[in-house]
């Protein structure tokens, strides 16, 4: 018997816009970013990436996925959590081309970083638009 839709829709959105989750949405970011981290520093990984989406669409959704996690988890008003959301952003990405740049094998880039907080400043200017305007009790 499948799942109705509108409980997998209630299901989201109690997990991913309500205030109840969201100290999981900031700490799930953080583990997030370990783990790219992590996973980008195994020899080959970024390789075998590549060949699915290269590394401005790579770094582009996975910035702006910490990013919605980081500002949906934060408390504060829309233009608070869109900073606190650019400025970790953009902390986290010289982070990763920090480590990049010690392994023999990769290299960091200024341009990669530049796309991270590219996309966190274009995902937090989305959602604070969106965010003034959404129903969920705060």
């Amino acid at each position: 018997m499948p799942i109705p839709r509108s409980a997998v829709l209630k299901l989201l959105h109690l997990l991913l816009l309500t205030p109840a989750h969201a100290r999981l949405r900031y700490w799930g970011a953080m583990a997030l970013f370990a783990l790219i981290v992590i996973i980008g520093s195994i020899p080959g990984a970024r390789a075998d990436a590549a060949e699915v989406a290269s590394g401005v669409v790579l770094h582009s959704c996975a910035y702006a996925v910490l990013t919605f996690l980081i500002f949906t988890g934060s408390t504060g008003t829309p233009p608070q959590r869109a900073s606190k959301a650019v400025l970790t952003i953009a902390a986290m990405g010289f982070i990763d081309e920090a480590v990049q740049s010690f392994l023999p094998y990769r290299h960091g880039a200024f341009g990669d970083w530049m796309v991270d907080c590219s996309a966190a400043v274009i995902t937090s200017s989305l959602l604070w638009a969106l965010w003034t305007n959404r129903k969920v009790a705060t």
